[in-house]
């Protein structure tokens, strides 16, 4: 990491954003805006403009047009490619001046956001633009009589609404396979973190990718959402975000045209250490930065640690003193291991969390305060939380903060009970020696993804998708194409 263009970085002034529509920068309809202020100090970083509903249906009509008269879809695969894997290079040049620019509008620490942000974004592109001329159709078995074709066709306008916690790294996972494909896409960035995927959005034009294929239209999700998601045209809308925002979306769906929905709805992940782990310090190594990371705003942080009675006292010793000793402050410290929670209103949210659970009678084992006050940033301690019983709140809600509970278990029956537990089913791990128990765990636990003596680190090459309340389809992998291809039968008398 060059540190001396980090420092120049830093406190470069940051110019008033723009909309991308129609391969123009736009402000928005009626001139309004949105103060940004950065989580490391509070202060307002730059403006962002707050989108109208007539943004979101020009970035619409634009996208509907690009897609309609084939600018995009009717390249051959090989074109898309090499305009991909030209933005995915852009990125790459950039990476140092998009981790900067994110970690100032949501606060991640520099060392996670410059290979989890432009770095992941780059590679996700370049697997997806790769695979562009890989994807067959299919000649069915018929008889002599008859040719049975199977055509994969792009599905239309995809509508994309991201989060804020890994905008890049998550908005690549929408736009990698859906522009591969041959989408044209509208995004809505979280007010939060839009700066961006503004930025590459104005990369992906320098690549050479024609006005109006990848359309961005910032704002509030009430208006900018409310107006993708309802629209007419749009023809897939896809979501990582909030239960609550999800459940509006498929009720939009089916006020609408019935849209395709395909939505990630985050979890409470249940990270599991059985007595026979095979290195309990790795465990708990692990286990600490698999929930403070990025103060805990991960998807798939594993929030819930449930840890064999036996080995409970002195696992969660090890786990308090890491926690502990996480050196949590400005995210654009290269040292720093936590950063800044996103906003005033989410550190509020984590701390009321543990205010109930210490209210409850539950234990703080460490942390449970907001730090650093003084910079006028949002910083929150790495927070232990023992003693929870799994019908508690801070058991069964996501918190989306530096906040785990523990929960002891004294039987592999009773850890899986505990595990699944929750309305969610996105993510969950497992520590053991035994293969057997390992392989009994993986089918019993209801989740899209199970890790063995790790947690996290899956790349772009399996899926990520969740089950029960965690959402429906699955972004990374090969597997992800299918959200944006439709099948198409011809029939054919010979």
């Amino acid at each position: 990491m060059d540190i001396t263009r980090l420092k120049a970085l830093r406190d470069q002034p940051v110019p008033p954003a723009r909309q991308i529509i129609d391969g123009q920068r736009r402000e928005a309809g009626d001139g309004a805006v949105l103060d940004i202020i950065s989580p490391i100090d509070g202060r307002v970083l730059t403006t962002l403009p707050k989108g109208t509903a007539e943004d979101a249906r020009m970035a619409i009509a634009a996208a509907r047009r690009a897609f309609d008269d084939g600018r995009w879809s009717g390249l051959a695969p090989a074109a898309r490619r090499k305009i991909l894997l030209r933005w995915a290079d852009l990125i790459e040049q950039q990476a140092l001046e998009l981790a900067v620019l994110g970690v100032r509008d949501n606060g991640t620490e520099i060392a996670m956001a410059l290979k989890a942000e432009p770095m992941s974004a780059a590679g996700t592109l370049r697997y997806f633009a790769e695979a562009i001329d890989k994807l067959h159709g299919e000649i069915a078995p018929t008889g002599p009589q008859t040719l049975g074709l199977v055509h994969r066709e792009p599905a239309g306008v995809v509508g994309a609404i991201v989060p804020w916690n890994f905008p890049l790294m998550i908005g690549s996972w929408k736009l990698g396979p859906a522009l591969a494909a041959g989408c044209t896409v509208v995004l809505k960035p979280a007010e939060t973190a839009s700066l961006t995927l503004l930025r590459i959005a104005e990369l992906a034009l320098e690549a050479g990718m024609p006005a109006g294929v990848l359309n961005v239209v910032t704002g509030e999700g009430a208006i900018v959402g409310e107006a993708i998601s309802t629209s007419m045209d749009v023809d897939v809308l896809v979501f990582t975000g909030s239960g609550r925002t999800g459940r509006r979306l498929l009720e939009a769906s089916a006020r609408s045209n019935l849209k395709r929905v395909y939505l990630e709805l985050g979890g409470k992940s249940p990270n599991i250490v059985f007595a026979d782990a095979p290195d309990l310090d790795e465990a708990a190594r692990v286990s600490a930065h698999g929930i403070f990371r990025n103060s805990g705003q991960v998807c798939v942080a594993g929030s819930r640690l449930l840890v064999e009675r036996g080995i409970h006292d002195a696992f969660v010793a090890k786990l308090v003193r890491i926690a502990a000793a996480m050196k949590v402050g400005d995210p654009l410290d290269p040292q720093t291991e936590a950063g800044a929670v996103n906003s005033a209103l989410q550190l509020e949210q984590n701390l009321g969390f543990v205010r109930e659970a210490r209210e409850g009678g539950r234990t703080i084992a460490t942390g449970g305060n907001r730090i650093l006050a003084e910079t006028g940033g949002f910083y929150m301690e790495p927070t232990v939380v023992t003693g929870v019983d799994p019908d508690d709140r801070i058991a069964r809600e996501e918190v989306f903060g530096p906040v785990l509970a523990v929960i002891p278990f004294d039987s592999e029956d009773e850890a899986v009970a505990i595990a699944n537990a929750t309305d969610y089913g996105l993510a969950s791990a497992v520590w053991t020696a035994d293969l057997s128990r390992a392989h009994r765990m993986i089918r019993r636990i209801r989740a899209g993804v199970v890790h063995v003596n790790t947690y996290g680190g899956a790349d772009i090459t399996v899926p990520l998708g969740g089950v029960k309340q965690s959402g429906n389809g699955h972004d990374k992998s090969l597997h992800a194409f299918d959200k944006y291809l439709d099948l198409k039968t011809a029939w054919i008398k010979l």
